[in-house]
């Protein structure tokens, strides 16, 4: 199980916007300014407001090293995940279907961030 990820990305404050509407739908917002020292760098935390897992850094991405997914309570979270993140900019990599490739009761939406990195919300039934 993933406790955190940190994403680096070209403009913080951008991101922030971006994912703050797009993981709106899965209750994860952005709560958390962590101001780096001794080294390490400033991050922004996101989550549910009383632990950050997903957190943001400035720097020069490379969306083609990752790729990461969130978990969705039921589809339908899934399909509002997708149009929050098309509405907040993102492009469409996969609209949201069954993934049977996968396995039955895999459910689940792709999109590419404003940075190009591809992120997947997924319901697994």
């Amino acid at each position: 199980m993933i406790n955190h990820i940190i994403l680096t990305v070209s403009d913080v404050e951008r991101s922030l916007v971006f994912y703050d509407a797009a993981l709106k739908p899965l209750n994860i917002r952005f709560f958390l300014p962590y101001k780096g020292e001794r080294g390490h760098p400033d991050l922004w935390g996101l989550g549910d407001g009383k632990r950050a897992c997903f957190w943001l850094k400035q720097g020069k991405p490379d969306p083609g090293s990752i790729h990461w997914g969130f978990d969705a309570e039921n589809n339908a979270q899934v399909d509002e995940f997708y149009q929050a993140a098309i509405v907040a900019g993102a492009t469409d990599n996969i609209s949201p279907r069954a993934r049977l490739e996968y396995y039955p009761g895999y459910y689940a939406a792709d999109v590419l961030d404003p940075d190009g990195y591809s992120f997947e919300v997924v319901h697994k039934s």
